[in-house]
C-alpha cells in the first residue's frame, strides 16, 4: 500500500515492511508497456490509450477512470477533470500523439455500442475499470515487457513529471498540470523524484 513520508513528496510502497521511492520509466519502457498489452481486443486499444493518458497527461489514476468521453477535447488538447484529489477541477494539456490513442480506443466503443454515458475508461460491456484492476495490469504488463523496475500506474505521473522537468517546462505549469495546491508542494515532488540539479553538480566534478 502506498504510504507518503511528507506532505507533497510522492508515495512510498511497502511490502512486507519494506520501503521503496518511487521509479520512474524511460520512453522506451513506456512503449514496451504498450506493446505488451497485445492486439485485436478492445481492452487492448483501451489499456493503450489508459497509458497514454497516464504517461502523457500526469494524472493520477483515479482522475484517469473517472473521465468520460465529453471531458476530452482533441481540437484544443485539453482534458477537463471533474475529480481531481481534494475535489478541485482542472484542465490539463495532451499532446496529439496520445490522443490518437484515445481516438483508436473511442472507434472500439463506438463499435461496441458504447456511447458518451459510460466512463471513458470501461469494460466492453460498458462497465467501471477499478483502479486495483488496472494495479495487477501494469503488474502483468510490466513483467511480460521485461521491465525490470516497479511498474505501477502511478509510477507514470512520475515519470511525466520527470520529462516536463528535463525538458525546462516552467514549474507553474508543472503544478497546473499535476493538479497541486502550490508550487512549493510542486517543487519537493519534483526534488524527490526528479534530482537533476544534484546529479548534475555531483557529475560536472572533476578527479
Amino acid at each position: 500500500m502506498p504510504r507518503r513520508t511528507a506532505r507533497g513528496e510522492p508515495p512510498i510502497f511497502t511490502n512486507a515492511g519494506r520501503r521503496f521511492p518511487p521509479e520512474v520509466l524511460t520512453d522506451g519502457e513506456v512503449r514496451a508497456l504498450m506493446d505488451a498489452c497485445g492486439e485485436g481486443l478492445p481492452s487492448c486499444a483501451r489499456n493503450r490509450a489508459l497509458i497514454a493518458v497516464l504517461y502523457r497527461g500526469g494524472l493520477r489514476v483515479s482522475e484517469a477512470l473517472a473521465l468520460y468521453p465529453k471531458d476530452l477535447d482533441p481540437a484544443t488538447g485539453a482534458v477537463r477533470v471533474l475529480w481531481g484529489k481534494g475535489g478541485r477541477a482542472r484542465t490539463i494539456g495532451l499532446d496529439p500523439g496520445a490522443f490518437r490513442l484515445v481516438g483508436a480506443w473511442m472507434h472500439h466503443r463506438a463499435a461496441l455500442g458504447l456511447d458518451a454515458r459510460y466512463p471513458l475508461f470501461c469494460t466492453p460491456r460498458g462497465g467501471a475499470v477499478s483502479s486495483s484492476y488496472i494495479r495487477r495490469l501494469f503488474n502483468r504488463l510490466g513483467e511480460q515487457a521485461g521491465i525490470q523496475k516497479r511498474v505501477h500506474p502511478h509510477g507514470l505521473r512520475h515519470t511525466h513529471a520527470s520529462q516536463l522537468r528535463a525538458e525546462g517546462v516552467d514549474i507553474g505549469i508543472v503544478s497546473k498540470q499535476l493538479g497541486h495546491r502550490s508550487i512549493a508542494t510542486t517543487a519537493r515532488y519534483l526534488d524527490h523524484i526528479a534530482p537533476w540539479a544534484v546529479v548534475e553538480a555531483m557529475r560536472g566534478r572533476e578527479w
